[in-house]
């Protein structure tokens, strides 16, 4: 297959593109800047329609997950970087589709697990999951990324691609062991000891291992499924208990824990904010289940014991290097 992944140089594209080029297929990743790697590279703006319109042009897939990283502050240039950087590169990305002789047949298309509201009660799915922006009580900035990913969605949805089956990813947290990934940076926080609970530890992390969401992506490609899909494990677990796997696949004991002030404050020192710790995210992948996906890591406690094996496997490797 002839697969193109705009805004594919961050962590997740990295991953799909190591994949896809181990299987054999052809990577073409639309970038704003172009560096060696072990696929193709094309450059792009990120909001126009250019030359790169071509690769797209006879293409078999397009997985886009173009969009400025949320792991900053919520500032007004921010928010606008954040909104503008997620439609304007889909609206481009579905101009191309619209206009191509040979559209591709499958547009995979980065979303977001946090459209769903802040919920303990019970799980959210694709069915009966509800939409957040009305919690009472949750902050203004956890409506604000809500109401981004209605936008960016909407942007996909109003792509006049007939030829061109649509599949929103309201993605969870991807976890692998690569540096500067998510999992890297919460293992760093254990090494230190300071890996504890996150404000009350209630709130539900959702997450999914690097191989089930590129054996998720496959199965979207080969499977005919349209609409939003939850690219989430089966089971996402209290933030208090998902630190604690962490530690304890470490093999340490000790992890101080954070409050949410705490919290508050080392965001502003970080240029982050505490939405992505504190908002409980209890989602759960309602379509692939019931279309019979089977999770190669379905918990977390197995999955944290694998990811850090291959984390000091990995830095084993880079000392030798």
């Amino acid at each position: 297959m002839k697969i193109i992944i705009p805004g594919g140089s961050g962590q997740v594209g990295t991953l799909l593109s190591r994949a896809f080029v181990a299987d054999g297929h052809e990577v073409v990743v639309l970038s704003r800047r172009v560096r060696q790697a072990a696929w193709k590279l094309v450059r792009w703006d990120g909001e126009t329609v250019g030359d790169w319109r071509r690769e797209i042009d006879g293409a078999d897939v397009v997985v886009n997950l173009a969009g400025k990283s949320v792991n900053c502050r919520y500032h007004a240039a921010n928010r606008r970087a954040i909104l503008d950087s997620r439609v304007k590169s889909t609206r481009a990305v579905g101009e191309a589709i619209a206009s191509a002789n040979r559209p591709p047949r499958v547009w995979l298309q980065a979303s977001t697990a946090t459209i769903y509201a802040d919920r303990y009660d019970a799980p959210n799915d694709e069915q009966t999951g509800i939409i957040g922006g009305n919690e009472p009580g949750a902050p203004s900035n956890w409506k604000f990324s809500i109401d981004v990913a209605k936008a960016w969605e909407q942007a996909a949805e109003e792509a006049n691609t007939p030829m061109t089956r649509l599949v929103l990813l309201r993605s969870a947290m991807t976890m692998s062991p690569d540096r500067g990934g998510i999992f890297d940076v919460l293992q760093g926080l254990v090494r230190r000891g300071l890996g504890g609970t996150c404000g009350s530890g209630k709130q539900y992390v959702s997450w999914i291992h690097e191989r089930d969401f590129i054996r998720a992506i496959y199965w979207l490609i080969e499977h005919d499924m349209t609409g939003p899909v939850n690219l989430t494990s089966p089971h996402p677990v209290p933030n208090a208990e998902f630190m604690r796997a962490i530690r304890r696949a470490w093999g340490t004991r000790i992890g101080l824990p954070a409050s949410r002030w705490m919290l508050e404050a080392g965001a502003i020192f970080m240029r982050t904010e505490t939405e992505l710790v504190l908002k409980s995210r209890r989602v759960v992948p309602g379509k692939l289940l019931e279309a019979g996906f089977k999770f190669e890591f379905p918990t977390w406690p197995e999955a944290a014991k694998e990811l850090c094996e291959r984390w000091r496997k990995l830095q084993t490797q880079n000392e030798a290097a």
